[in-house]
């Protein structure tokens, strides 16, 4: 284990930068979608635009992890796709032609859509071989995030949707100047040597397939909410403010989830995948409940389950692939996570969702996920049953990392 040092008003700023550039995404992600609404797309429009950031991200997030992991300096990586997103947003506002709107798009979700990963990254490369937790940090981004929602939205309501990107690029400067007063990694030992052909090895072990697959299938719903319960929140009489209540209450008690986690969650296989099968029926329980929502604050408090089924997985998630994968492929590995919640599933997600809410409405596309969740809950409690029956114990994926080309991992 290394014994890492660093002076405590750089683990200050790995927070507020954590902060920062959650609060910087949820702006994006969370009233963009009003915008596009304001300037004349209908929600299948709207669906098929939102879905070209899970395509782009399929390529982006492997690009990005693997050069991550190659250079050995996630933060020069990170400063890097922030440039780019900072520019690119930009041409994104000034497009006055969907053509223009659709290839300006792609650009900068090549740059943002992996920002989330490399972060996960660069809190894990700080705090290894320290007395401190992951969730210490990553909670950091959930106050970023429900805090900028719920203040956000009346600026918004005043300034107007089509001066988002000001607000998104202020928030973003600041961040950047947070990442870069840290520090460089301190390093013990040498690098292994990162490979295509090692990082394909990752995908020999059955278990880290089998549960980047099923977080497709519980991830597709959530893309949908992600993509229009702001738009439903507007249809059933809402305004933008309830829209940012709506995303405060999804992530402020994030805080305490990752706190708990923390504190109680054992690092064992079989706990952990336990714990996915049943944040997996609490989502279904959360789409249940949204397919019978009559009033958008009936929405925004529903939201306060997102703190427990995406806090919950997310964390759950991110400490499995530390397990499955080995430290020097620790971007890569954290790429390919966020890609079964932000890439293929989200296509699906972004399209299909459109298509439904278009067609059917918005009760049927929640009931439809609450139908994928359960889908997902089933696999991971077989996947639970057939490691309990197996016996099966995840620890080396990370004590033979100097020797990737010629390891065998867990599942061979």
């Amino acid at each position: 284990m290394r014994d890492m040092n660093y002076d405590q008003s750089s683990l200050k700023s790995l927070k507020l930068f954590n902060f920062f550039i959650y609060g910087t995404m949820v702006i994006f992600t969370g009233f963009f979608q009003l915008y596009l609404q304001d300037i004349g797309m209908d929600k299948v429009e709207i669906g098929s635009l939102m879905a070209i950031a899970p395509f782009v991200s399929v390529f982006a997030n492997p690009f990005w992890g693997y050069w991550g992991d190659r250079a050995d300096n996630i933060k020069r990586v990170l400063i890097f796709m922030m440039t780019g997103t900072l520019l690119l947003v930009q041409f994104v506002f000034q497009a006055n032609t969907y053509t223009m709107i659709y290839t300006s798009m792609i650009f900068f979700y090549f740059f943002q859509t992996p920002m989330f990963s490399q972060t996960n990254s660069l809190i894990l490369g700080y705090i290894e071989g320290t007395r401190h937790k992951f969730g210490s940090f990553r909670m950091w981004g959930s106050l970023g995030w429900a805090l900028t929602a719920v203040v956000a939205g009346p600026v918004i309501e005043r300034l107007g949707s089509g001066r988002i990107s000001i607000v998104f690029s202020i928030m973003l400067v600041i961040a950047a100047v947070f990442m870069l007063s840290l520090p460089n990694i301190q390093k013990a030992t040498a690098s292994a040597t990162v490979s295509v052909r090692g990082l394909s090895k990752l995908f020999l072990n059955p278990y880290f397939v089998w549960f980047i697959l099923l977080g497709i299938v519980v991830s597709i719903p959530n893309t949908m909410n992600n993509t229009f319960m702001s738009l439903y929140i507007l249809d059933l009489g809402g305004t933008k403010q309830t829209v940012g209540l709506a995303i405060f209450f999804a992530s402020i008690f994030e805080v305490v989830v990752f706190l708990l986690c923390d504190r109680y969650l054992k690092r064992k296989i079989n706990v952990m995948i336990a714990c996915l099968t049943v944040v997996s029926l609490l989502f279904s329980l959360r789409w249940l409940l949204m397919a019978e929502a009559t009033t958008p604050l009936e929405v925004a408090f529903i939201q306060v389950l997102h703190c427990i089924t995406f806090g919950g997985y997310f964390y759950v998630g991110t400490q499995l692939t530390m397990l499955f994968v080995p430290r020097s492929y620790r971007a890569s590995g954290q790429a390919i996570y966020t890609l079964s919640w932000s890439g293929i599933s989200g296509v699906i997600g972004g399209i299909a969702g459109g298509w439904l809410f278009q067609n059917f409405g918005a009760q049927t596309m929640y009931q439809i996920g609450m139908m994928l969740a359960l889908v997902g809950a089933i696999g991971f409690g077989w996947m639970w049953y057939i490691l309990r029956k197996q016996e099966y114990h995840l620890t080396s994926a990370n004590e033979a990392d100097e020797d990737i080309e010629e390891e065998t991992l867990p599942g061979e």
